[in-house]
């Protein structure tokens, strides 16, 4: 069957992650997965998560299913952190919850769910954007367009030429957002910039996708909710896919949830129908551990004080890596002005590092980064920034 068969080519970051595993360099640091590291070089398990697990082990009865759309109080959990305490959305049941198999599941759920009702949308994507949208919404049959994002030579974002594109797009096509902590570029739209793109939604009548998988990442858990709270507030039709994975911690569980937002509860009580066979269709039932885990923690006032300290604590070590990259490059009396990495957000950043010096730290000093220039700082680590930052250096200087 498959002797006439051409391999499929590796995933551009994981494939990077096989590489890395391969080398022999004692010094060797992976800067491409988008994976959280503490300062050990460690994904950590949440005290949070532990604490809970155990309450799980105790109370638990029985290894049957979950509803098709997960279980009820995952969903209102979920929903909270979305939207807010005493959010009009929820009082009114305008939303509708399912938990999915992580972020990617959510987001495939969902365009299916689209793709069913809207079979002639086209999505639009930012430039650049995560390299597996185009795969997940490819898969469900979308064609897709893009809209203009990031500045390269700004480092920056191209806000006016993005309002521009989205003023153009037809109504009822797709525009997929990213909520906050834009992977790849680190570079975020602010509130005054989310509130004209809300306007031109409303105005324009096409369908907002948002893609929330950092929440908390950004500026805390209630900031980074704004562009959600304001499509909500909007009356719009509008679709969310969050994910657990990062702000949890909780990778390997695959814990995510999909969204929609309609005008009325009697809107999105269809929804949720069909959101429900999509589901059947596809995996039938989600996986139950992550989303017990989350729903736990966020129902206990004790638990959720914890994770809240805990995730806080993963976003200012990140902002420290930032901030001892960019010094210590300055430090080195580096020519090129990094400054501009400080104000991206998240764990990821378009570095400025263009491919030959990508190339040239992968093979000369075992660093390895995304082509592109993207990397992910939760690899820094007080022990290695010396290492990267004198490497970079030397590549500057190296590849001009």
């Amino acid at each position: 069957m498959w002797k006439n068969i051409e391999a499929a080519p590796a995933d551009s970051i994981l494939g990077l992650t096989e590489a890395f595993r391969a080398d022999q360099n004692p010094k060797k640091v992976n800067l491409g997965v988008g994976v959280y590291k503490d300062d050990a070089g460690n994904t950590p398990v949440l005290q949070c998560v532990k604490e809970a697990e155990k309450l799980l082990v105790e109370r638990e009865k029985t290894k049957s299913y979950l509803p098709i759309s997960g279980d009820p109080a995952y969903a209102a959990s979920v929903q909270e952190l979305l939207f807010g305490a005493g959010s009009e959305v929820i009082s009114s049941k305008r939303a509708a919850t399912i938990h999915a198999p992580g972020g990617t599941g959510a987001l495939r759920v969902g365009a299916d769910l689209l793709k069913r009702f809207n079979p002639d949308a086209k999505v639009w994507i930012s430039k650049p954007t995560w390299a597996n949208h185009k795969g997940i919404f490819g898969a469900a049959g979308f064609a897709f367009d893009e809209y203009p994002y990031y500045n390269a030579e700004t480092m920056g974002l191209e806000f006016e030429k993005m309002c521009e594109a989205l003023e153009n797009v037809p109504a009822k096509d797709v525009v997929l957002l990213h909520a906050c902590c834009h992977n790849p570029s680190g570079v975020d739209i602010n509130n005054t910039q989310w509130e004209k793109i809300v306007a031109i939604a409303k105005e324009k009548g096409w369908t907002p996708f948002l893609d929330f998988a950092y929440q908390g990442f950004g500026a805390g858990v209630d900031e980074d909710r704004f562009v959600v709270e304001k499509f909500a507030e909007a009356g719009l039709d509008f679709v969310v896919a969050s994910s657990f994975s990062k702000n949890f911690g909780l990778y390997n569980e695959r814990t995510g949830a999909l969204t929609v937002v309609s005008p009325s509860a009697g809107e999105a009580a269809v929804a949720l129908s069909h959101m429900k066979t999509t589901v059947r269709v596809n995996y039938s039932n989600p996986p139950a551990h992550g989303g017990l885990v989350a729903m736990t923690i966020l129902t206990d006032k004790d638990l959720k004080a914890l994770w809240l300290k805990e995730l806080n604590g993963m976003r200012d070590r990140i902002v420290a890596m930032r901030s001892a990259l960019v010094d210590g490059l300055s430090a080195r009396g580096i020519e090129v002005d990094f400054s501009y990495i400080k104000e991206q957000r998240g764990m990821f950043s378009f570095s400025g590092l263009n491919d030959k010096v990508v190339q040239w730290l992968r093979d000369q000093k075992g660093i390895y980064v995304v082509g592109g220039g993207r990397i992910n700082l939760a690899g820094l680590t007080t022990a290695n920034i010396d290492y990267v930052c004198d490497s970079i250096a030397e590549a500057l200087t190296v590849c001009k």
